[in-house]
């Protein structure tokens, strides 16, 4: 266990797996605790958190794991409260709540868009708001929104709703930052390129004849020849909650082997 977080309290939204594997959250999750912070796994699936706090736990760590709906604000503010409780302090904010639904206007159904509005765009919006002034309380803090290359890129994929919410967490982290920045606070967000999750395995395979073609057409649209893995969205979080980030905010960082480097975005 190395030291960049240590001392550090990290609250993660999302911190468990959609699936078998290692998803986006539980890897930062496990990530910042192996760096030295103390962590809040929190999921709308209370299996899922205790499984992320088990292996922090496992591994030496301290984590507590608890369940809530980034949908709803009573339920964000009951577990920030118990973090409060727990540790007294929250230092580092990572949002890595979302969803894709594929189609565009004529396709997508009233309730899949307000979804996507209220998955990918609202917890940035709501654990702000929960967490926020307990970092001002305590001098400052870290947040970490994920995002995607799909906000400022065409990635292949028909999901208005997806590109157009995940666009709006890019500006809202740089609100968020532009706000704050004389009160301590740093607002910066990832923005994953191809990921190898649990979560493409359920929301993007239907898009392929098969699961071992989208695997082999994922890979061949990243310039480094392979998806990423969630530990490489998770050692850049480590990084931008680290003070090594300090003077960084406002950043939306591409974390894509090169993929935003093309004019398209896709190959």
């Amino acid at each position: 266990m190395a030291d960049r977080l240590k001392g550090k309290i990290a609250v993660v939204f999302g911190a468990g797996s959609s699936g078998e594997g290692w998803g986006n959250g539980k890897a930062a999750a496990v990530a910042f605790a192996r760096e030295g912070a103390r962590v809040a796994c929190i999921d709308i699936s209370q299996a899922a958190a205790e499984e992320t706090a088990a292996i922090i736990n496992g591994e030496g760590g301290v984590a507590i794991a608890l369940a809530a709906d980034v949908t709803r604000q009573a339920s964000i503010d009951s577990a920030v409260a118990a973090t409060m409780t727990r540790f007294g302090r929250i230092n580092i904010l990572h949002n890595n709540v979302g969803v894709t639904h594929m189609g565009g206007p004529v396709e997508l159904s009233e309730e899949q868009f307000q979804a996507a509005i209220d998955l990918n765009l609202g917890p940035v919006y709501r654990c702000s708001k929960a967490v926020i002034p307990h970092m001002l309380a305590g001098g400052g803090g870290a947040i970490v929104n994920i995002s995607s290359i799909a906000a400022i890129r065409w990635v292949g994929y028909p999901y208005f709703a997806y590109y157009a919410t995940k666009a709006a967490v890019n500006q809202a982290t740089v609100a968020l930052a532009m706000q704050y920045a004389r009160q301590g606070i740093r607002a910066n967000c990832i923005m994953p390129g191809l990921i190898d999750t649990p979560m493409i395995y359920k929301q993007i395979s239907a898009q392929y004849p098969s699961v071992e073609e989208m695997v082999a057409a994922r890979d061949a649209l990243v310039p480094m020849g392979k998806m990423g893995t969630a530990w490489d969205i998770a050692n850049a979080a480590v990084f931008l909650a680290s003070d090594e980030a300090k003077f960084i905010t406002g950043v939306c960082l591409p974390v894509d082997g090169g993929q935003t480097c093309g004019a398209s975005g896709v190959g």
